[in-house]
């Protein structure tokens, strides 16, 4: 009996034994590290570099404007800053190299830049904006690229700003179509210049989209002569004068005086 129970006490701290040998085992194998070498020569993974080119990603809309033959470009910067230039002809074009660039696209008759937007106008109703637009928007992405100047030094300004020499009424009819009225005509792709102020008639010309517009009378009398008459008195009707081939200026009377 007493050599039973001796080989049964011998074969359990055996089994222990080999238990706690396959235990520490484990957890020698489970806290093993690698040599401090190895770590400082191991690879250490890095993302991969993206180039991003924001004017080549520039995102450009365009809005419609009440000419059909015209379409309002927005490349989600600044164009001129404060100001707006029109280019009825590739000759006028000498000065903006954006301009010149634009008027390479087929179809493209007249370019308008302002403060934030292009306005582009075709050559008539025949040409179709979907196959003119892809070449406008590459040529406006490719020309900020570029990083050239949008104008000139030498360009010079198109409208007629307040000067010292104005009277109280010719001061008031500026400011209140730079405050007033140019802003609400900008929205639709256009500009008014101011061009002068005789014997109650305010002369104006009309550029970008409003130019040869099937509602530039609407826009002259029920518009802009009405809001100049409310506010100055002196105002009777409003002209607007029509930039010929030659250097004279035709103007074309679009209100009539109004009676006492």
């Amino acid at each position: 009996m007493a050599a039973v129970v001796g080989r049964v006490v011998r074969g359990s701290v055996l089994l222990r034994g080999r238990f706690c040998q396959q235990v520490l085992s484990r957890e020698f194998c489970s806290t093993v590290r690698p040599p401090p070498h190895q770590v400082r020569h191991r690879k250490l993974f890095t993302p991969p570099t993206v180039l991003h080119n924001p004017v080549r990603c520039m995102f450009i809309q365009t809005q419609d404007t009440p000419n059909p033959n015209s379409l309002k470009f927005l490349p989600g910067r600044a164009v001129l800053q404060e100001r707006t230039m029109d280019f009825p002809s590739p000759a006028a074009a000498h000065c903006s190299p954006l301009a010149r660039q634009l008027f390479k696209v087929e179809g493209v008759k007249s370019v308008f830049l302002g403060p934030n937007f292009i306005t582009i106008s075709r050559e008539s109703e025949d040409v179709d904006w979907n196959l003119m637009k892809p070449d406008i928007y590459a040529t406006i992405m490719d020309f900020f690229a570029s990083g050239l100047p949008v104008v000139t030094e030498a360009a010079a300004a198109t409208d007629a700003g307040a000067s010292e020499d104005d009277d109280e009424v010719v001061a008031m009819i500026k400011e209140l179509l730079d405050t007033r009225i140019r802003p609400t005509v900008q929205e639709d792709g256009g500009d008014v210049v101011y061009k002068g102020f005789e014997d109650g008639i305010v002369q104006l010309r009309l550029q970008g989209s409003c130019t040869r517009c099937p509602s530039s009378v609407i826009t002259l009398k029920s518009g802009i002569q009405n809001m100049l008459q409310f506010y100055i008195p002196e105002v009777e009707g409003v002209e607007q004068v029509i930039e010929g081939d030659s250097d004279d200026e035709e103007p074309e009377n679009l209100g009539s005086p109004r009676g006492p």
